[in-house]
């Protein structure tokens, strides 16, 4: 099994579930308020996020593929780049609207409800849509383009995975902790996006944009030899290399370290007296079961 394997099903089930998540909610919303009539709008919306999501990945892909070694070197560290850039804001963004995302998808959709149908179908369609496109510059910037049976099997496999607890959670068959796993897949995907940070690096090396591509920070190949299962395994979900340049290390440092300790922080409370948010007192976190 490909060492792309596990970040990527990571990836999908992440992200999946809070587009999951999402529908959910809505759906949720729909059919305790009696307005079944109005789902086959939000399926809709869906939809098209998926198709269009789905277009994205193969246009990077198909980008990627047709341009020369030091264009194509450039066009994926740029996409590692902004890959980065939306993990980092999609695991901080959850962590803070966890508690505010129910009620302010309601509201969303309970406004769009009194505009007509095209409104609900544009509802759902942003809500799902900015994950998708997530996912795809995401999974693209993890596999670099050489997408194989088992990456995209492994996303697929993430996104089925995240579609089926968010239907059992609907159902009220399956409760989760939901603050414990995004804290725990946080955590990895930093990790994750650290290593998609240090290829991203790497292309800049290989492209001649950054000096230093034959400057080895350290070689520890004798005690990790890159041939070995668990070599390949720290590859495939960290990028992490036996003999990385200084640039690519002091890449991998300089965001993990500070991502990790700024994410781990403790929720400060609120303070004595201070206004509740009206969008952050319908219902925890924890759960959405109750949903």
């Amino acid at each position: 099994m490909p060492n792309v394997f596990l970040p990527t099903f990571l990836i999908g089930l992440r992200e999946g579930l809070e587009a999951t998540l999402v529908v959910t909610i809505l759906v949720a919303f729909l059919v305790k308020s009696e307005r079944r009539d109005r789902l086959r709008f939000v399926w809709l919306g869906v939809a098209v996020a998926a198709a269009l999501s789905v277009g994205f990945a193969a246009v990077l892909q198909y980008t990627s593929a047709h341009l020369e070694f030091e264009r194509q070197e450039l066009f994926e560290a740029v996409t590692s780049i902004l890959a980065v850039v939306f993990v980092t804001w999609m695991i901080f963004w959850m962590r803070r609207a966890a508690r505010s995302i129910s009620g302010e998808l309601r509201a969303k959709l309970d406004a769009a409800i009194a505009l007509g149908p095209l409104a609900v179908v544009v509802t759902a369609f942003l809500a799902v849509a900015r994950e998708g496109l997530e996912t795809s510059l995401i999974f693209f910037a993890t596999v670099q383009g050489a997408t194989s049976t088992w990456s995209v099997a492994a996303i697929v496999g993430g996104i089925a995975t995240s579609v089926l607890l968010g239907f059992l959670m609907y159902r009220s068959a399956l409760r989760i902790n939901l603050t414990t796993f995004f804290t725990w897949t946080g955590v990895l995907l930093v990790l994750v996006a650290a290593g998609i940070l240090k290829y991203g690096v790497h292309d800049l090396l290989e492209a001649g944009v950054l000096p230093g591509l034959n400057t080895i920070a350290f070689d520890i190949s004798a005690v990790l030899p890159p041939t070995t299962w668990y070599a390949e395994l720290l590859r495939g979900m960290f990028n992490f290399t036996p003999a990385p340049t200084v640039l690519e290390t002091i890449a991998w440092v300089a965001y993990a370290v500070p991502v990790l300790v700024l994410f781990l922080l403790p929720h400060r409370p609120t303070p004595p007296g201070a206004p509740v948010p009206p969008a952050a007192v319908p219902e925890p976190a924890a759960s959405v079961g109750d949903r």
